[in-house]
């Protein structure tokens, strides 16, 4: 029996008179509202005296008059029942080589002014205590301090990986959460490697449902799907079962977050966005193992993550991909490393551009006009506005504009870390030919499964050169090798660390799994004090 209406004062929800509730006129979503009075007898900050086992009994009985499983519990059955057997060595193995990377690009990112004022920042907020070490740093900082604070150093100069179907940067979300969470529970190395490979996994689905939609509504999928990867990660860590990780998922629906506004004037936003998830998730899973309930249609409900972010766009969707393959295919395996320390929508541009530059041996001054391809999907991100992508205002602008990028390239042969330093975002050759750059959308893209790119440089004699990239570098049918990554890591260590200290760590970090706890390793990838 269900009585409302705009003069009702009691609801009745199959409970017995004596669990009536007398609720307000302005009720409008009564499950808030119809807790019996016998399930919450405990006073504010005592906990209830007989627990339910899972504490989640009226999300049980929700799910006992709901036969289908919703993709929610789909994902919390997967995570709750991986076992490291199930998983293959080879995916494991890469697994390592991509911590191995991010923890390169987080100790890279030390010395520059957004990772210095996100510390100051992390301290401040953990002024009252905190134990949990920093990658790179001696600091010790609250554990969502700190997950915050890892996820920044190795997003911070998007150089970090990406999963190309679902747009998503998962590993600097899911291993700040994984080590947070695992450390914290004085678990070993290779439970934390599960919690990670579960988390990309899940992540990489989650956020290939959309098509690259959220990018076109102003989302960050990295931000907004990361917190429910993460909130499986930390849950699967935490211990709780499936009934718990599905209700995590639906309290994560009013966490999970991301704008791309930063776009706009080279904001620093989007750097914090996979750290936030991490703390988000380990938030959600909390709460869920406290007996917190989050709604049960988390994806496909009517306000759900998918109609509530992508609007129209939810139904170019394919709700499929979210569980597809689970335990069969293994995502972590198609994800992408990048070699150059930019968007990864920019690559195949950038490498089209130096291809030209040494097969003709180009140079400035002969230019008249470049004519860059890409995805349409993608013109929001890299290609406008035109007056930022023209002229950066600062590095991270820089990273996310197709001018700026090939016309470096044609005229450094390169782009790396170097060409985001002060003095080349300043250089006016640069600049000059960035302003002759302009974008055309590529018609025979296969975005989002490759981020292709062309670049059409038309000389001042009339002659037209071009090169295209159909596959990115990096891509599914281009990865980079493990032996790649390995010298990317040392790169980004001699920027920062001596060769002992590279090799110590890179050491410990492809050990994982082989009898190394998860508090020695965090303790060992933070700086000593």
């Amino acid at each position: 029996m269900h009585a409302h209406g705009r003069g009702a004062r009691s609801v009745v929800h199959g409970c017995s008179s004596d669990e009536r509730l007398i609720i307000p006129n302005s009720c409008l979503v009564c499950p808030l509202y119809c807790w019996p009075r016998s399930r919450r007898k405990a006073s504010f900050g005592v906990p209830p005296d007989s627990p339910s086992p899972d504490g989640h009994e009226n999300r049980k009985q929700a799910m006992s008059n709901q036969t289908d499983p919703t993709i929610a519990d789909t994902l919390a059955d997967f995570a709750a029942t991986l076992r490291t057997a199930d998983i293959p060595a080879a995916v494991l193995d890469r697994a390592r080589h991509l911590i191995l990377d991010a923890v390169g690009i987080a100790h890279a990112s030390t010395p520059y002014d957004f990772a210095h004022r996100s510390l100051s920042a992390m301290r401040d907020l953990s002024s009252q205590g905190g134990n949990t070490p920093v990658i790179a740093s001696p600091a010790r900082l609250a554990l969502r301090d700190a997950m915050l604070m890892n996820g920044i150093l190795i997003h911070g100069l998007d150089y970090d990986d990406t999963h190309a179907a679902g747009v998503i940067h998962a590993t600097a979300s899911t291993f700040p959460c994984a080590l947070g969470t695992a450390a914290q529970a004085r678990l070993d190395g290779e439970a934390m490697l599960a919690a990670y490979v579960c988390g990309m996994e899940v992540g990489a689905r989650l956020a290939s449902v959309a098509k690259g939609g959220f990018h076109q509504v102003g989302f960050h999928p990295t931000g907004l799907i990361g917190a429910f990867a993460c909130t499986l990660v930390a849950g699967r860590l935490l211990g709780l079962n499936a009934a718990q990780l599905a209700s995590a998922q639906g309290i994560a629906l009013s966490m999970g977050s991301g704008s791309m506004e930063f776009l706009q004037d080279g904001a620093w936003t989007k750097r914090m966005h996979p750290g936030w998830a991490a703390g988000a998730g380990l938030t959600a899973a909390t709460m869920a193992r406290h007996g917190f309930v989050g709604p049960r249609q988390v994806y496909e409900g009517r306000f759900g993550l998918f109609n509530s972010h992508l609007g129209p766009l939810a139904r170019e969707g394919d709700l499929a991909l979210a569980t597809a393959g689970l335990g069969d295919v293994w995502e972590l395996a198609k994800v992408n490393v990048k070699p150059l320390p930019a968007c990864h929508f920019t690559h195949a541009c950038a490498d089209a551009a130096v291809t030209l530059r040494e097969r003709h041996g180009l140079r400035p001054e002969q230019i008249r006009s470049v004519r860059a391809r890409v995805p349409a999907e993608v013109v929001k991100t890299v290609c406008e506005p035109v007056a930022t992508k023209t002229r950066p205002q600062n590095s991270y602008d820089a990273q996310f504009s197709i001018p700026y990028i090939v016309a470096t390239a044609l005229i450094r042969g390169r782009f790396g870390l170097a060409e985001l330093d002060d003095e080349a975002l300043r250089d006016q050759r640069t600049l000059a030919l960035a302003s002759k750059v302009e974008h055309e959308v590529d018609p025979d893209s296969p975005f989002p499964k490759y981020y292709s790119g062309e670049v059409i440089v038309t000389l001042d004699d009339g002659r037209e050169l071009r090169h295209r990239e159909h596959v990115n570098r990096g891509g599914e049918e281009r990865p980079i090798s493990d032996a790649e990554v390995v010298r990317k890591y040392d790169e980004n260590m001699a920027l920062v660390a001596s060769p002992a200290r590279a090799a110590q760590v890179r050491e410990l970090v492809l050990a994982i799994g082989r009898d190394v706890a998860a508090a020695d390793l965090q303790a060992g990838l933070a700086a000593r004090g």
